[in-house]
């Protein structure tokens, strides 16, 4: 071959290039979505190219007639492979996709026969010649209605896939609109080269317009296969993520019709599609548990909805949401139905089991505190075993104490922490030897200040004790005075504890009402008449004045 035949080559060899760069970019994406198709396209778009190369050097017209038919064979390749691809890449859903496959394969597997047998028929090579054009020898033969029989079946087949990648191209984001831009145009253009050289269409220079095309496809196709990321970022799972979602889903649009459900929702109304795309969601979903008809006036919702099924109830979250196009205009809404049985039967267990422990809980804590109490009553009847001359005293005043409180209004949780703190009142009164205790004379300095020690020591004694820390105000302050005169911290006023200025009271009243071996019990009117003589010096007037109410209406 002469220099200039191999620079009129170079475009086909480059086309053949890009081809075969298409084929091997496919190749390594071959796990893809619908690539396994789109790679024999490219491979059969490859070896059309490379049967004609071969078929323009010079060779006799046998050798001519068989690279054409070795186009022949990648042209048939291409046409069953493009629906296929486009279909798969689209995810456009066919009935009977393998039956309607193998029923594509019956004209090429016809075609493919009587090119194999041409030399019996010339049905395909109808009066083969070569034409000397240009630079090179073409061959050429007469149109035969096999020929156009094969040509409306490429065309079909090929508008047939066009159609599947246009309804992709009107769904999907952006990104995937660039995507199928960049096949829809590399596929257009070899079959618009095909119909202009069925046509009789040729550049002045050259053999055959149609090699021109598919380089132009192919490198249309590189390009886009590079630029959009076409087998890396593919248009799928938007609808098999909608048909396989186990929540019910349905789409309507701004007048409330029903454009779209999935497979879950149909099971649960009992029926096909058939019989609810298009119509009012009203009527649809009029006796339906979900209340969906209630939200067919509002763009976004929450509700939760209950139902049995064999006895068992069942629980639903519905959740509205509007839909927007690309210009945020509403379109319609989306009703995603989520089934929460499993969640609400969890929340049940969570409170029946919340519900054991806190009855659990409540019963060891009354244990705990019938243990606690038994111990202070025991710890109040050993000190009033070593004082036998105050016997009784603790539980007497312990009442007084409580029944002052309760008019006064504290709680039952504080209420508890004055029993105790009452209960055990003179527990400081442990460190006192028995010779000032039970001294029956008048104590000296010395040992008066050994005496009023003992709240002092109460504190010490109970106050790393948790469960008593909120009794010791008994205890460590009940010998305060209203006045500012009593130990152990000379507390004046209202910074004296209000339960031990109750407690004071009530204890005063005890001790001069109570017969002790060195000191009669006073005459009730005596003690009325004392207790209210030492308010505002001892004790708290208002205490005081509900002491004596208490008092004079026989409570105390």
């Amino acid at each position: 071959m002469s220099t200039i035949e191999i620079l009129h080559l170079l475009p086909y060899l480059a086309s053949l290039g890009l081809s075969l760069v298409a084929l091997l970019y496919a190749w390594s994406r071959r796990s893809a979505q619908g690539t396994r198709a789109f790679i024999w396209y490219v491979g059969g778009q490859s070896l059309w190219i490379f049967g004609f190369i071969l078929e323009v050097l010079p060779w006799s017209l046998q050798g001519k007639i068989f690279w054409h038919g070795i186009q022949w064979l990648g042209e048939l390749i291409s046409i069953v492979a493009f629906p296929v691809f486009a279909a798969q890449y689209s995810e456009y859903r066919l009935r009977n996709e393998r039956l309607l496959f193998w029923l594509s394969l019956v004209i090429p597997i016809l075609f493919a026969l009587l090119l194999v047998t041409d030399s019996l028929h010339h049905l395909v090579y109808a009066n083969p010649h070569a034409r000397v054009e240009s630079f090179f020898v073409e061959l050429e033969y007469d149109k035969t209605p096999i020929l156009y029989a094969i040509s409306i079946y490429r065309y079909l087949t090929a508008f047939t896939g066009l159609a599947f990648l246009m309804e992709r191209f009107r769904r999907p984001h952006i990104l995937f609109r660039t995507q199928v831009a960049a096949i829809l145009i590399g596929f257009l253009i070899p079959i618009t080269g095909n119909f202009l050289n069925l046509a009789g269409f040729h550049f002045p220079s050259e053999l055959d317009i149609q090699p021109i095309a598919i380089a132009l496809g192919s490198l249309v196709m590189s390009w886009g296969l590079y630029r959009f990321r076409i087998f890396e970022v593919i248009p799928i799972g938007r609808d098999k993520v909608f048909e396989a979602m186990v929540d019910p889903v349905v789409i309507v649009d701004n007048q409330n019709n029903i454009v779209d459900i999935n497979s879950s929702m149909l099971v649960l109304l009992g029926k096909n599609a058939a019989e609810v795309i298009g119509e009012q969601v009203k009527d649809v979903f009029n006796d339906f548990p979900i209340p969906i008809k209630l939200y067919a006036h509002v763009s976004y919702a929450r509700a939760e909805a209950t139902f049995q099924i064999a006895g068992k109830d069942i629980f639903y979250e519905l959740t509205v949401w509007p839909l927007f196009d690309s210009n945020k205009q509403m379109t319609g809404r989306i009703y995603i139905s989520h089934d929460i049985t499993a969640l609400k039967e969890l929340e049940q267990n969570l409170r029946d089991l919340n519900l054991e422990l806190e009855q659990r809980v409540r019963a060891r804590t009354h244990e705990l505190a019938e243990a606690y109490d038994t111990t202070l009553e025991g710890w109040a009847h050993a000190l009033e075993l070593r004082d036998e001359e105050t016997e009784g005293h603790s539980r007497r005043v312990t009442e007084t104490t409580l029944k002052i409180a309760r008019v006064i209004g504290f709680s039952d949780e504080e209420l508890e922490h004055i029993r105790r703190g009452a209960l055990l009142h003179d527990i400081g009164k442990m460190s006192i030897p028995d010779n000032i205790l039970h001294k029956p004379n008048k104590l000296t300095d010395e040992e008066r200040a050994i005496v009023q020690k003992h709240p002092g020591t109460a504190y010490d004694l109970l106050s790393p004790i948790p469960f008593l820390k909120k009794a010791l105000e008994i205890p460590y302050s009940h010998h305060e005075k209203w006045d500012g005169t009593g130990y152990p911290q000379g507390l004046k006023g209202r910074e004296i504890p209000l339960s031990a200025r109750i407690f004071a009271v009530a204890d005063v009243w005890d001790a001069i009402g109570s017969a002790r071996p060195y000191n009669a019990a006073w005459p009730r009117e005596k003690a009325i008449a004392y207790v209210l003589e030492q308010a505002s010096t001892h004790f708290d007037p208002r205490i005081v004045n509900i002491f004596l109410d208490l008092v004079e209406k026989g409570e105390i």
